[in-house]
């Protein structure tokens, strides 16, 4: 998927190294509390940021975390939620065989 930064698009993705950064960066021992603060709604800004940041960083893109918190995303906030709330659906999704 891709986000438009700054009027730039860029490719998302969230790579098991991204996973793995999202993991340290949030300080939560694993995804599930991420997973679980989407579904309810409960989500904070950080939580969008670090988000994108991750699925920013798997995609080849090397914008720094304080860039992004200053960046225009094209949609604005909920777009950029909407955007992190999918890469966090798609990166759990099992193919159906």
């Amino acid at each position: 998927m891709a986000l438009i930064v700054n009027g730039q698009r860029h490719v998302m993705r969230l790579t098991l190294g991204a996973l793995a950064s999202l993991e340290a960066t949030l300080e939560t021992g694993s995804l599930v509390g991420l997973v679980e603060r989407f579904e309810s709604g409960a989500f904070s800004t950080r939580d969008v940021l670090v988000l994108l940041g991750a699925g920013l960083e798997g995609g080849g893109c090397d914008l720094s975390p304080a860039t992004l918190a200053q960046a225009e995303i094209e949609g604005g906030p909920m777009a950029a939620a909407r955007a992190a709330a999918e890469l966090l659906a798609r990166a759990f999704v099992v193919p159906e065989a």
